[in-house]
């Protein structure tokens, strides 16, 4: 057993009353939380004291982003203080009681915003076009406001593993660039943290545990818009992957963990003019550390 499996434990916080008793559920939440510390840990997100906005949209991911963050607060291993928030964006349908009953329900501080984008969008994208990037910016915009309302320095995000690999793979076969979402950046106005403590771990998990913890789903397409053609097909190549080699996810992330500007033809990240045989072989790279991901 680890240092980390024995901080975990097995008792459990109050968020998770009416959770599965099987060992097979015990091993989910265990694996979750020590995935996120991991992360946490690596990327030096928690500053002891800080206020995080952590983003619950009530789909599975950012139901268990917020569960797995709260256990590690409880057991003393997160030093910071969370507020969730939802931002209502005003999409047909949207069951606008459901998180603030759960929320309040569960005795888990949060502020719930409405502000009316999906209007915005539908007057700027034509009818079948694609609104999510759209949609993205302005809920983004607006979660920054909040964040700076709520005298919080990171607003935290529900991206997972899969979410970064899919990036990964739009960035190289559609923006013609090695890119994809960081586990911790500062935004462009350079006041706030932007962060993804799910980063270690797999959507496949995140599915499992909000399943097994029966978390009210509010899906993602009530607007009608569907995620983009490219990125769907980005997906189902992943699965493809996944289904002939299991484990390839994990395989292409290490990847992503493991870079070497030396063997890539980008000379703005390595000194190939600077190379000679005398060196051996070695040069510096250009410009410091390499910058291999976009902002947010």
């Amino acid at each position: 057993m680890t240092e980390i499996d024995r901080d975990i434990g097995d008792d459990i916080h109050p968020l998770f009353h009416g959770a599965p008793a099987s060992t097979e559920f015990r091993k989910l939440r265990k694996r979750l939380v020590r995935e996120v510390r991991e992360a946490i840990e690596r990327y030096a997100m928690a500053e002891r004291g800080a206020r995080w906005l952590v983003c619950l949209s009530g789909g599975k991911d950012s139901y268990t982003l917020l569960a797995i963050l709260t256990e590690l607060q409880w057991r003393g291993l997160l030093p910071v203080e969370l507020l969730a928030c939802n931002l209502d964006q005003g999409q047909p349908g949207f069951p606008a009681t459901v998180l603030p009953e759960f929320l309040t329900r569960m005795g888990v501080p949060h502020r719930i915003e409405y502000q009316d984008t999906y209007s915005v969008v539908t007057s700027k994208i034509a009818p079948g076009g694609t609104m999510c990037s759209l949609c993205s910016r302005l809920r983004r915009g607006n979660l920054y406001r909040i964040a700076r309302e709520e005298g919080c320095s990171a607003v935290v995000l529900g991206h997972h593993r899969d979410d970064i690999l899919e990036t990964f793979y739009m960035n190289l076969f559609h923006g013609g660039r090695l890119a994809t979402m960081p586990p911790k950046l500062v935004n462009e106005e350079g006041d706030l943290f932007v962060l993804r403590p799910l980063a270690f771990v797999a959507e496949a998990d995140c599915d499992r545990f909000a399943r097994a913890m029966g978390y009210p789903i509010i899906p993602c397409d009530l607007c009608g818009s569907q995620e983009g053609l490219q990125r769907a097909q980005v997906k189902r190549m992943l699965d493809e992957w996944e289904a002939r080699s299991p484990g390839r996810r994990q395989i292409m992330f290490r990847a992503l963990m493991n870079v070497r500007p030396s063997h890539l033809p980008d000379p703005e990240l390595f000194d190939f003019a600077g190379l000679s045989l005398s060196d051996g072989g070695v040069a510096p790279e250009a410009g410091g550390p390499p910058a291999l991901f976009v902002r947010d």
